[in-house]
């Protein structure tokens, strides 16, 4: 049996940063993945991030996911890919390499960074072909080079949205429009002015009727909605559309926590059941912690430094920074985390944040 001082499970952003952390402080790291290669979302991030140069202002998704890649070899963190969790047993985690050797891990503690999937809507054709995530869709372009379509709609102006539309538009697509059911634009100005310079209509207060098509997606019929989200009467407006994509907001994927036997919370503002954990990233199964998506969905850079909290919280759990020497770290970026969550939408997520964690105290009998 396999033995390591640290497990991470996921190895996007938040498991990379979290991996480096503990494996700078002396611990053995072991970072699982069940992809062909590690970086999670950053390696589809085509734009430069803004922000501050501490979370990499001016540069692009893909080019950080690099860079964290590179200090976690530097660092010596073990990378296994293509490697998937058949269950867990305690501290002991079964294991499925390349799709034929399966094997058990013996781990001190461990940290998922498990990251998140996207949310759908049903509509009457929304099982056609062509009818994909937002998330997909930005997978297959930027990842794989292959445009699958030629005239996208867009559901939902979240920055996923925003992002994703302009990054089709990169690709030699046509956005015809982009669609949100709520009165204003969910995600970022910055974006949203982007988008319409590029003379892509941003429609509020508007949600899709129908989709229509044989085998696949070849049209769409959408509508203005009124103050109590009822379509309203001879406003629909049809489109040719062979691509209908769903920004439609992120749910933290907790399956391997709640085998784990890790409790939850449901928080809409963290976007739904999240593992309940304290101030440390540490879950009510002791040994146990989460980071990034996995922990509350959140913007990427908040999910490296949750990610990092995780890392110094574990080495110091294991023994090899002494709780003098983590204080100071921790503090630092728990102030980092707070300031990334200023800010109408960071706000939101903040108050949240500090349910998990007065949860986590009362279960905990702190």
């Amino acid at each position: 049996m396999l033995t390591t001082d640290v497990v991470v499970v996921g190895g996007g952003s938040a498991g990379l940063a979290a991996a480096i952390e503990s494996s700078k402080a002396g611990a053995e790291v072991l970072l699982i993945d069940e992809n062909a290669r590690p970086g999670g979302q950053l390696f589809k991030q085509i734009h430069k991030f803004f922000g501050s140069r501490r979370h990499y202002a001016g540069i692009r998704g893909f080019e950080i996911g690099r860079r964290l890649l590179e200090e976690a070899h530097k660092n010596e963190v073990e990378i296994k890919l293509n490697t998937i969790i058949f269950g867990i047993l305690g501290n002991k985690i079964g294991i499925v390499e390349d799709k034929t050797h399966a094997k058990w891990l013996k781990a001190k503690t461990i940290i998922f960074s498990c990251g998140a999937s996207e949310k759908l809507i049903s509509f009457p054709g929304w099982t056609l072909p062509g009818v994909m995530g937002a998330g997909a869709a930005q997978t297959i372009i930027n990842l794989h080079r292959v445009l699958p379509g030629s005239r996208f709609l867009m559901i939902g102006s979240g920055n996923v949205g925003l992002v994703v539309s302009y990054q089709i538009l990169q690709a030699g697509a046509e956005v015809v429009a982009i669609i949100e059911a709520l009165p204003k634009i969910g995600g970022y100005g910055i974006h949203a002015s982007k988008i319409r310079r590029a003379g892509v209509q941003i429609a509020v207060s508007h949600t899709i009727k129908e989709a229509y098509g044989k085998d696949k997606v070849e049209a769409v019929t959408i509508g203005a909605l009124d103050k109590n989200m009822n379509l309203v009467p001879g406003s629909e407006k049809r489109f040719k559309v062979d691509v209908i994509c769903l920004a439609v907001g992120l749910k933290p994927n907790i399956e391997l926590p709640l085998m784990a036997g890790c409790e939850t919370m449901f928080l809409a503002n963290l976007g739904g059941q999240v593992p309940i954990h304290d101030e440390n990233m540490e879950t009510t199964v002791e040994g146990i912690y989460v980071a990034g998506d996995c922990a509350g969905i959140e913007e990427v850079s908040t999910a490296i430094e949750s990610g990092r909290l995780a890392g110094i919280a574990v080495a110091e759990k294991l023994g090899y920074l002494t709780k003098n020497e983590a204080y100071d770290v921790k503090v630092n970026l728990r102030e980092v985390l707070d300031e990334l969550r200023g800010g109408p939408f960071g706000m939101q997520r903040k108050y949240a944040k500090q349910q998990l964690i007065r949860r986590a105290a009362h279960l905990k009998g702190v």
